[in-house]
């Protein structure tokens, strides 16, 4: 189910917007994901799936404050001083256990981010067993 396709994984470099947190990350960026969940959408969460052995935390281990939600199989990392997510450990069998799900708005590469294909969850009604689109879930349920 991840959404990074591409077979050559590159190291991408990460800070929240002050730099305390910094990390880099091995990415195949292809393609990027959205939630239509309250969390993601009330934070512009733009997300890519790695394996945690993909994922290195070069900085701010103590800067870091954690919020985790719903179900409890996935936390958000944000920067305590700034307060921008950057990233979020997890795991969930659909994925293929433990994984690390990174802001790709966090990443300080020259990425045109607006050009990469973006697939889209419905977290909202907790519809994952739908898996991804290519369109827009809908926010709310029809009355």
């Amino acid at each position: 189910m991840s959404n990074n396709t591409q077979s050559t994984p590159k190291l991408h470099h990460g800070t929240c917007h002050c730099g305390a947190v910094q990390f880099e990350v091995s990415l195949a960026l292809e393609g990027v994901s959205r939630c239509n969940c309250s969390i993601c959408t009330k934070t512009a969460w733009l997300g890519a799936i790695v394996k945690p052995d993909a994922f290195r935390l070069v900085k701010g281990e103590g800067d870091l404050g954690t919020y985790e939600w719903g179900h409890k199989v996935g936390k958000r990392h944000f920067c305590k001083h700034c307060g921008v997510q950057v990233f979020g450990p997890g795991s969930l069998p659909e994925l293929g256990g433990a994984y690390v799900s990174i802001n790709v708005n966090a990443l300080d590469d020259e990425l045109e981010i607006h050009h990469l294909p973006v697939i889209w969850w419905d977290g909202r009604h907790n519809n994952w067993q739908a898996g991804p689109t290519q369109e827009p879930r809908k926010m709310f349920a029809p009355a």
